[in-house]
Formats: C-alpha cells, sequence, structure tokens
C-alpha cells in the first residue's frame, strides 16, 4: 500500500474532479492506484503527482494519448510528441497574435461597418482567398466516451503562408 493514500474521492475532491475521470484515466493506463482489501482505489503521493501531470499537460493542450506518451518511461516517442507539441503551440500563439491585431484595430477603427474598413478586411484576406480554410474544431470527446473534458469548440484556421 503507498504511504498517505487516499480514497477516489479524496483525491477527486482534491483536484477538482469527478471521481469517473480518475476511473477513466485508470481505464486509459494513466493511473495504477493501489487497492485495499476490499478493492477499493488508494491513491498514493505517486499517484497524486502523475493527476497533477496530466491535469497540468491537459491544460497545455496535450490530449490523453500524448500525455500517455510522456508518463511511459519506455515509449520511444517522448521526444517527437513534445516537439509536434511546441510546434502547435507556436501555430496557436501566431494565431492568437493575428487574432489580437485584428481585434485592437476592430477597437480603434472609426468604420462604422467593420466590414468595409480595408485595414480589417486585411485580417481575413487569407482566408477570403482561399489560403486559409477556415474550421471548427471539436474537441470533445466521440459519444460513449468520457475523459474529464468538458465540450469544447475551438476556431482555428489551417495552415497559412
Amino acid at each position: 500500500m503507498k504511504s498517505s493514500a487516499q480514497t477516489i474521492g479524496d483525491t477527486a475532491a482534491r483536484f477538482g474532479l469527478d471521481t469517473h475521470v480518475l476511473r477513466f484515466w485508470e481505464d486509459e493506463g494513466l493511473l495504477r492506484p493501489d487497492r485495499d482489501a476490499a478493492g477499493r482505489r488508494l491513491y498514493g503521493d505517486p499517484d497524486l503527482v502523475r493527476i497533477a501531470v496530466i491535469l497540468r499537460n491537459k491544460a497545455a493542450g496535450l490530449s490523453l494519448d500524448q500525455i500517455r506518451v510522456l508518463l511511459d518511461e519506455q515509449a520511444p516517442g517522448r521526444h517527437r510528441v513534445l516537439k509536434d507539441h511546441i510546434a502547435e503551440l507556436d501555430r496557436r500563439a501566431a494565431d492568437i497574435a493575428q487574432a489580437r491585431a485584428m481585434t485592437e484595430h476592430a477597437l480603434r477603427c472609426r468604420s462604422h461597418d467593420i466590414t468595409q474598413c480595408p485595414r480589417f478586411r486585411s485580417h481575413v484576406d487569407d482566408v477570403l482567398a482561399g489560403a486559409t480554410r477556415w474550421r471548427l474544431e471539436v474537441t470533445e470527446p466521440p459519444p460513449g466516451r468520457i475523459d474529464g473534458d468538458s465540450p469544447q469548440v475551438a476556431a482555428g484556421s489551417g495552415p497559412s503562408n
């Protein structure tokens, strides 16, 4: 048994999670809590660290599949996952910078109809020209799958020139 073990309810409450999230992460191989004589899960310090790592990495935008690779000491793809994620973060940072510039211009623009403002329109020229495919990325789990995320829809753009 792990030192200072906590029940699933106490552990879930500590991190602001529902207990089904911890069960799902266990089913996915991300957690391996000990069990007491009655078969109840007991989360020790190493489990709590893993939960914190999972939460921090989810907040950083990593998927559970990517996190699984990071938590697997035998995984050969760790560096690839991290390099790919850095590239994705750089792309998202560029999208955010463009969104900020567009929003700041819209805030200062004197045009009554923002769609007629030439400078504002320059922020959407890539979409109008078809150089960027605008899409909505649905980031909720497939039906029947629970991973602890609340459904989110993120607006994004494809490769830009």
